[in-house]
């Protein structure tokens, strides 16, 4: 981090004691070797860059001993929380815990396997400060297994760069700095951690990425597989349809149910006409079958449409969710206040 940053920084958090600038979030699920050297190694960096600082470790249903590391740690230490969830829910959830608890302006998240490197956060945080949102690392010399892990992580982060428009490198890299009013407009579930820049951007985020070290996993075994790639699959066809159609659901279910109830008026007709006109017999042609399912399908799709349309209304008025992001407002004297949190309410 550069001197000038360094600066800004200690000025804006150390001189108020209980201001904190950065929070780092860590889902922990059965890493027991290594939290000590991992948590010791955040503290470290994060001194020595003279930032004001609260370390958060969310223990996901650990088997291994984690727990009790993470309270003895939380006991010990001054600069640390220890968020213990009830069971095993998964890496999203853990993350969603770590942001409620986050109480910094600037969050960062990464792994707790060691695999991601402490002292890449100073970089992260010197980009946030050139004006983003949010900065994504990524792995660029990956020290993970060719085919089981490299080749997956290609397809997908190709694959969710084309249907969300969002394009990085590596969508899987747990170490992103994120601003927290951007991380409070957020709700997340399922799998959606990895597509956090993608929910960002659809909140109007400024994203960048950032090279960043990866090291040789030293304990432990991978709790990533060939097997998530199903529900990863799932979770972005959900984050397509929130980037194209989450304020308008009735563009697409009413689209696809009026064409069909067009289609099968048409063939109806068409089948009318031989009947009446013609006099052939039409009880017998496929083509009625097809006609009627497809006016009843667009009869149902329609109908979803209109029931999405009032789920989305109820959504956005009952949690008083904006439905646009206001960056910042200029006022006549020249200067702008960039407060998102507080401005960004429907009118």
């Amino acid at each position: 981090m550069n001197h000038l940053l360094s600066s800004q920084l200690a000025n804006t958090t150390l001189t108020t004691p209980e201001a904190v600038y950065l929070s780092v979030v860590v889902p922990i699920y059965n890493e027991a070797e290594s939290l000590s050297k991992l948590i010791e190694a955040i503290a470290t960096t994060l001194r020595e860059n003279q930032l004001k600082y609260e370390i958060i470790c969310v223990d996901d249903g650990s088997q291994d001993g984690s727990t009790e590391i993470l309270r003895q740690i939380a006991h010990s230490r001054t600069d640390f929380k220890a968020v213990i969830l009830r069971r095993n829910y998964g890496q999203t959830p853990a993350m969603a815990a770590g942001f409620k608890q986050a109480q910094g302006k600037v969050i960062v998240t990464l792994d707790g396997d060691l695999q991601n490197d402490p002292e890449d956060i100073p970089q992260l945080l010197a980009k946030l400060e050139e004006g983003y949102d949010l900065v994504s690392g990524w792995r660029k010399d990956r020290q993970d297994a060719a085919l089981t892990r490299l080749l997956p992580s290609k397809i997908a982060n190709w694959m969710i760069g084309i249907v969300t428009g969002v394009k990085l490198h590596d969508y899987g890299c747990s170490l992103k700095a994120y601003r927290s009013e951007l991380v409070d407009d957020m709700n997340l579930y399922g799998e959606l951690h990895r597509f956090l820049p993608a929910l960002a951007y659809i909140e109007g985020a400024r994203i960048a990425e950032l090279p960043v070290r990866h090291h040789a996993r030293r304990y432990g075994t991978s709790k990533y597989g060939l097997g998530r790639t199903f529900r990863v699959l799932m979770d972005l066809f959900t984050v397509f349809f929130m980037k194209k159609f989450l304020t308008r659901p009735m563009h697409v279910f009413g689209l696809f149910g009026l064409s069909a109830i067009v289609l099968g008026t048409f063939l109806g007709l068409y089948l009318t006409f031989l009947k009446l006109g013609l006099g052939q017999s039409i009880g017998d042609r496929p083509l009625l079958i097809l006609a009627v399912l497809l006016v009843f399908t667009g009869v149902q799709l329609f109908s979803f449409g209109l029931l999405a349309e009032l789920l989305m209304r109820t959504y956005h008025e009952s949690q008083k969710r904006p439905i646009y992001r206001i960056r910042e407002v200029i006022v006549n004297n020249g200067s702008s206040t960039i407060k998102p949190s507080t401005i960004n309410h429907q009118q």
